[in-house]
């Protein structure tokens, strides 16, 4: 009887020490800086108000422009920055002197400042080359996560990779020397098979390993405490696919999917409408911030995209943000530029009250304090 009652007991006491670590409305950092908790509660209070827009290395270049002080093709046609500023760490892991998209990783630090100076968010994906083979992101020869597990033959390579990766995003300081804030969304598209980390050549429980090793070392070995991490599907069609490569609440603060729109827009949309109900639930059961980290409509051939197709989708659910992909020329580029065929719908999508662009943000001033329902303008 006193067996029972003992084993009763280290259950109870276990299952609530499980429970005092998952915090459900605080960032899964326990260490995470002040900026970075007040950045955390804002985002999951904003979504009642409206979704933030982003778009990936937008002030870094754009259609017929590159590396140019002040300059944004989103802003040149709204008048407003984005509000959430994409960014690759790609290349970081070969000690390279600029990205994958050719943006020197000098001015790169200065735009991330930039960006969050003017209330803005940054976030990070990182396209890193394969580091069993030296092969680039897209390389699906083997399975490269089980190798760089803690008893993998590139488990020191990685790490090496990982320790560049922190000492560079712990020189993102603003003017006080606080550490900035940033969205990190390592092995995204994770569900898709393209990636060397993804479905076509990783097994869950290793992709889970390795997500929980990398998030572990930030934060313990680096002392990384101003990440919040973005866990980021592509396809999927249930909950039970959404989640098979979950790592656990205790690393992960917001959850969403890339989905990019083809020439089938009906195809789109109604993949789109299943995601984000999915999403939705998922993220509440969770108490996770949802968002689409990467979307868009290459060359964006339809003049009514933004408040024809994506608008009326993402209108119907609380979402954080959603990120449109680069601008990185006339035939790939996922946000108008002035002239461009959707320039004024895109103008129609930034005038709506349900969405926000920099210029909404920036009052709120989302690092220095939490808001409340009154700070909350703008909409």
């Amino acid at each position: 009887m006193k067996n029972v009652l003992l084993v009763s007991i280290i259950t109870v006491l276990s299952i609530t020490s499980l429970k005092a670590q998952v915090q459900p409305n605080a960032p899964c950092d326990p260490k995470a800086t002040k900026e970075t908790r007040n950045l955390y509660n804002n985002m999951r209070q904003l979504v009642e108000k409206g979704i933030m827009y982003g778009h990936h290395d937008d002030t870094g270049y754009g259609v017929n422009w590159r590396l140019q002080a002040d300059s944004s093709d989103v802003k040149a046609v709204t008048g407003s920055y984005p509000a959430i500023y994409g960014w690759d760490l790609a290349r970081i892991e070969h000690d390279s002197t600029s990205d994958i998209n050719g943006i020197p990783f000098e001015t790169q630090r200065q735009l991330v400042k930039d960006a969050y100076q003017r209330g803005g968010v940054n976030t990070f994906c990182w396209h890193m080359d394969n580091p069993v083979n030296d092969k680039t992101a897209w390389d699906t020869t083997n399975n490269s996560v089980k190798d760089i597990l803690a008893d993998g033959e590139a488990h020191d390579k990685y790490v090496a990779y990982l320790k560049k990766a922190a000492k560079f995003i712990k020189s993102f300081k603003g003017d006080n020397g606080e550490a900035i804030p940033i969205l990190f969304r390592p092995f995204h598209e994770l569900t898709g098979g393209w990636f060397w980390w993804g479905n076509k050549t990783t097994d869950p429980q290793d992709l889970i390993a390795i997500w929980r090793f990398t998030i572990d070392y930030l934060r313990k070995k680096e002392k990384v405490h101003n990440l919040l991490v973005v866990y980021s599907t592509a396809d999927f069609n249930s909950p039970e696919d959404f989640m098979a490569r979950y790592p656990g609440d205790d690393y992960v603060d917001l959850v969403g999917f890339d989905l990019y729109c083809t020439d089938n827009v009906p195809q789109f949309v109604q993949r789109l409408d299943k995601q984000l109900s999915i999403l939705q639930t998922v993220a509440a059961e969770h108490h996770k911030i949802a968002c689409v980290p990467e979307t868009g409509y290459q060359s964006i051939p339809d003049a009514n995209w933004w408040t024809g197709t994506l608008l009326p989708e993402i209108a119907k659910y609380k979402l954080s943000y959603l990120l449109t992909w680069r601008n990185g020329g006339l035939n790939h580029h996922f946000a108008p530029y002035p002239g461009q065929k959707s320039a004024a719908d895109f103008v129609r999508f930034y005038n709506n009250p349900k969405v926000l662009f920099q210029d909404k943000l920036s009052p709120m001033g989302i690092y220095g304090k939490v808001l409340n329902t009154n700070d909350q303008t703008g909409h």
